[in-house]
């Protein structure tokens, strides 16, 4: 039997997040998937009983879960600088550059081999979006991929592109996306889930962790252009770690109290209900790897009006609206535009509905997973 180990930590980190999300799709896709004679085993650090459980339960069929004796800070020191190896030998195959990362011998040794994944380029681009720790963490574990990973998934060509220019990792880098949540689907209880929520009749939305380079700025700013008036602005999403002051952004700009509102983050079945409820969906980020809420938000047939970062475009191929992000200064006015295009032309918003939902259904977890099981078999 091979068995293809997976560092699942992720699922159960602090703040898990989007790879918190892409670690366990992937890997429960993984294990649907294993073809015939391998198995998937999961690799965690030290955490407490009730996470082992939780793993266990949301991955099912998982053949096996190794336990590190260090808890996650201290495993991601060790890591950084090349210590505690995994016992035994086989397969690795990292959801992000939280891995065990050293010399071996993938020629000699059958079986012997490391894939890590790289989400986006930020740590690059846009570093004030990281405490000083992280990012020294970050750039430390791209250079140790850079020396000793076998394979590097990045999820859109526009990142493997951004990524050849800072570490030149050659044909060791796959393209392989996410797909949409498997969980993020309408719940039995819509209507009180809206009530509960303080859905207005018309409101806009927007999905992404409160920091400046998610564009969040601009398009609070955008809300106080006369196109937009009638509506709100609903934000979905974890505070930063830079933080972002969205009361006084909108106070600034001179909106009322209650024309945007920070939700904070949402349950799958609450998010489901505020994206199928939209009227416009707007993803103004001015840097990502993949931009998945873009996904998430075809699946339900919202419109979407999007930022032209090149991952975001190579996501959405056209079935969104896509705003361009310089000028800066004038990014706001144009974000306005287009979503008021949008809101007048019912026309336009319901082909652009039918466009997202076909769009959506391309990216698979399955397809994801069995792209996986080819690039560790080409090792």
């Amino acid at each position: 039997m091979t068995t293809l180990r997976v560092i699942v930590d992720q699922i159960v980190a602090p703040i898990p997040g989007g790879i918190g999300r892409y670690t366990e799709e992937l890997t429960r896709e993984l294990i649907r998937t294993a073809p015939r004679g391998c198995d998937v085993a999961g690799i965690v650090s030290s955490s407490p009983e009730a996470d082992y459980e939780l793993i266990e339960m949301v991955l099912p069929g998982l053949d096996g879960l190794f336990k590190s004796a260090l808890a996650r800070r201290e495993l991601e020191l060790a890591w950084q600088h090349g210590f505690t190896r995994l016992p035994g030998s086989g397969m690795v195959h990292a959801t992000g550059l939280f891995a065990p990362l050293f010399k071996h011998d993938r020629v000699n040794t059958v079986g012997e081999q490391i894939a890590v994944t790289i989400h986006d380029v930020i740590p690059w681009t846009n570093p004030d979006a990281l405490s000083t720790r992280r990012l020294g963490w970050y750039k430390a574990m791209a250079k140790r991929a850079y020396k000793y990973a076998d394979a590097v998934v990045v999820p859109t060509h526009a990142v493997a592109s951004q990524l050849s220019e800072i570490h030149d990792f050659g044909d060791r880098v796959r393209v392989i996306g996410g797909a949409v949540s498997s969980k993020l689907t309408l719940p039995v209880d819509p209507d009180a889930r809206a009530e509960r929520l303080d859905l207005p009749e018309r409101f806009i939305l927007s999905v992404g962790t409160l920091q400046p380079h998610k564009g969040i700025a601009p398009l609070i700013q955008a809300m106080a252009r006369p196109q937009l008036n009638g509506y709100t602005l609903l934000i979905a999403g974890p505070e930063g770690s830079q933080g972002l002051d969205v009361v006084g952004i909108a106070a600034e700009a001179g909106l009322a109290e209650d024309r945007v509102r920070a939700l904070g983050y949402l349950a799958d079945a609450d998010l489901a209900v505020a994206l199928d409820r939209a009227s416009v969906f707007v993803f103004p980020s001015l840097a990502e790897g993949f931009g998945l809420p873009v996904i998430e938000a075809f699946n339900f047939g919202t419109p979407v009006v999007h930022s032209d970062d090149p991952a975001v475009l190579e996501v959405s191929a056209g079935a969104g609206l896509a705003v361009a992000r310089e000028p800066a200064e004038s990014y706001a006015e144009r974000l306005a535009e287009a979503i008021g295009t949008v809101l007048v032309d019912r026309a336009l918003a319901e082909r652009m509905g039918f466009a997202g939902r076909d769009r959506a259904r391309t990216f698979s977890w399955a397809d994801s997973a069995e792209k996986v099981w080819q690039l560790h078999a080409d090792l």
